[in-house]
């Protein structure tokens, strides 16, 4: 288990990189992916060793922990912050393969995993594995990973379908450059394809069985503190990207708003003025409300995990709502910020206006969105089963 040096060391060295990843910002737009001085950066702090096993030299922090870390980065970078995001999480699924796959995927302390979800592949059985063929689109920091979780169809010969997850390593695949989007510009989040690729049998698990961490055939099973459910995990450090992203743009306000009247009125000082007053305040009551939340999902997942068992059903529904209702708490904070900034906010120059626009960019990925999330928060609120098996 990370101790309190582990964690304190990362952030530090991530607050200490905040400055030069917002400055990196439009370059990261300029080129549709994070600049790899932001990525040396990263990896010099630790952060891709967050949740890599102890066992194989990495940190293997917390959930809780790692909230913590990706918040600080989102702070400097949205676009960093998410495939961060995405890779962390990402490797952290890989430590719930068979212990043969763990031993090829984690040679190294620092590990990057891209994932994309969707089952738009297929696999089919071959001796000692399968064959890989698809595309799968917004493949957030393909990029820059060494390995990849692809989602599959299986199709067996007598007609009946397995969706699976296999984890293949980059080199393997290929990237359409078509990433040319409004917001997370930075995140690459590109096409990528396989075509005809081997897929060694303890690459793939059994979609279900990765939801739950029930994969078998590895040691690190039982109360180890980690296994968490996979899904409740991706969205608490989710929670945390929206978090940091707010926090940055309350701080680029506040940093604007020395000087700046309210032109084509009396006002020569905008801070002076009784809305811009209400206005800061309510986006802080926002981001603090956001914050707030997280204790309580955060402790449920641990428990469960400290335990040796999976969150119920229920707790799962109920992460799901709080977690999206927390990233649109931060939403709202940057839109009343973004709103109170003046016509100026939107050059490219001023970091805000990215903030602004990653952040509602990032809300509408099916994770975040709220009146999906809180449909199934609300029915187990109400005795009611979730209504669906992506928990």
């Amino acid at each position: 288990m990370a101790t309190n040096e582990d964690l304190a060391s990362v952030l530090d060295a991530v607050k200490s990189i905040v400055p030069t990843l917002r400055k990196n910002g439009v370059e990261a737009e300029d080129r549709r992916w994070i600049p790899d001085e932001n990525i040396q950066l990263l990896e010099k702090a630790g952060v891709f060793r967050m949740a890599v096993p102890k066992r194989f030299g990495g940190l293997e922090l917390s959930v809780a922990d790692m909230a913590k870390v990706v918040t600080e980065i989102a702070r400097g970078c949205p676009s960093s912050a998410w495939v961060t995001m995405i890779w962390v999480t990402s490797t952290w699924t890989a430590s719930l393969y068979p212990d043969k796959a763990q031993e090829e995927i984690f040679a190294g302390d620092s590990v990057r995993i891209s994932s994309a979800f969707a089952p738009t592949g297929t696999a089919v059985p071959v001796e000692g594995g399968y064959r890989l063929n698809g595309t799968w689109h917004f493949n957030s920091g393909c990029r820059g990973a060494e390995w990849n979780f692809t989602a599959a169809m299986v199709e067996r010969p007598d007609g009946t379908h397995q969706e699976i997850m296999a984890v293949v390593p980059m080199s393997e695949m290929t990237i359409t450059d078509d990433w040319d989007v409004s917001s997370g510009s930075g995140t690459g989040s590109a096409t990528t394809h396989a075509k005809d690729v081997f897929i060694p049998a303890h690459h793939a698990v059994d979609y279900e069985e990765v939801m739950t961490a029930a994969t078998g055939d590895r040691s690190n099973t039982g109360a180890t503190g980690r296994n968490y459910g996979l899904l409740s995990f991706v969205m608490s450090i989710c929670a945390a990207v929206f978090t940091g992203i707010a926090e940055g743009a309350y701080e680029l306000f506040l940093e604007r708003l020395p000087g700046r009247g309210i032109t084509y009125t009396n006002w020569t000082d905008q801070k002076l003025h009784p809305l811009t007053q209400i206005q800061v305040s309510t986006a802080r009551n926002k981001i603090d409300a956001a914050a707030s939340m997280a204790p309580r999902w955060l402790d449920v997942l641990q428990s469960r995990a400290d335990a040796g068992e999976q969150p119920t059903d229920a707790e799962k529904a109920i992460v799901r709502g709080q977690t999206a209702f927390a990233a649109q708490l931060a939403k709202e904070a940057v839109e009343i910020l973004y709103s109170a900034s003046g016509g100026s906010v939107i050059k490219r120059s001023v970091d805000l206006q990215r903030f602004h626009r990653d952040i509602q960019g990032f809300t509408l990925h099916a994770f975040a969105q709220l009146n999906a999330n809180l449909e199934l928060q609300g029915r187990v609120l109400l005795g009611l089963e979730p209504g669906t098996d992506f928990l």
